[in-house]
């Protein structure tokens, strides 16, 4: 594999401890209720299409004014939610994994639906490892639409199948696939089975598994 390209909320910082938050104050905000497991639903989908996603489980309609407001009003408690974060919030591995993927001079990309990527990965101190970030404000389509993926790749200069794509939402495995690309999943195997392979976190990988990666 040449290229490396990795999401960025539940893969390597848990964000979506924040999103859930911030999208369970807004839906109560509106009389509808919201579940964690509603809230699987939502990752990797942008902030537009995770609010419609609400207002239809809540059977809701709002006027586009309100609409702009709620996601507006999103989006401020969870930037104030992440403003707070370090490096110690980082998942467990995954600074390690980038060294090794530098040290082999491969290059790394983000592909994320979020708009706040580049503030996330300087809080964490992360940003130096990546060659390019295509988050939210980039594409013009959430996942499953590969867009996001195959413009990383693009901007990398690497062809979508030398790339692989480490992800934790079943929309982004998607994503992957439809991309042609090697997807990893990070997370449960029952919910990530459409990926080429799954693990629980970045520790849980065999130690050859990177070199093997390169390798590809």
């Amino acid at each position: 594999m040449n290229g490396f390209i990795f999401d960025l909320d539940g893969v390597i910082v848990d964000t979506a401890k924040y999103h859930y938050l911030a999208w369970k104050n807004l839906a109560n905000s509106i009389d509808i209720e919201f579940t964690e497991l509603q809230n699987e639903e939502l990752k990797g989908v942008s902030r537009v299409k995770s609010l419609e996603k609400i207002l239809a489980w809540g059977n809701k309609t709002i006027s586009e004014t309100e609409f702009e407001a709620l996601m507006k009003k999103k989006n401020e408690e969870y930037l104030n939610y992440i403003s707070t974060m370090t490096s110690s919030e980082i998942l467990p591995g995954v600074q390690a994994f980038l060294e090794t993927i530098k040290e082999a001079n491969k290059p790394i990309a983000l592909g994320s639906a979020s708009k706040n990527a580049r503030y996330i990965l300087d809080r964490v101190e992360l940003r130096p490892y990546f060659d390019a970030i295509v988050d939210g404000n980039d594409v013009s389509t959430a996942k499953p639409n590969p867009e996001v993926f195959i413009k990383a790749a693009q901007t990398i200069n690497c062809q979508a199948k030398e790339c692989v794509v480490f992800e934790d939402s079943v929309s982004g495995i998607q994503a992957a696939n439809t991309a042609q690309m090697y997807a990893v999943g990070i997370g449960e195997q029952h919910i990530l089975f459409e990926a080429q392979i799954v693990f629980n976190d970045f520790k849980s990988m065999p130690s050859n598994f990177i070199t093997e990666l390169i390798k590809k």
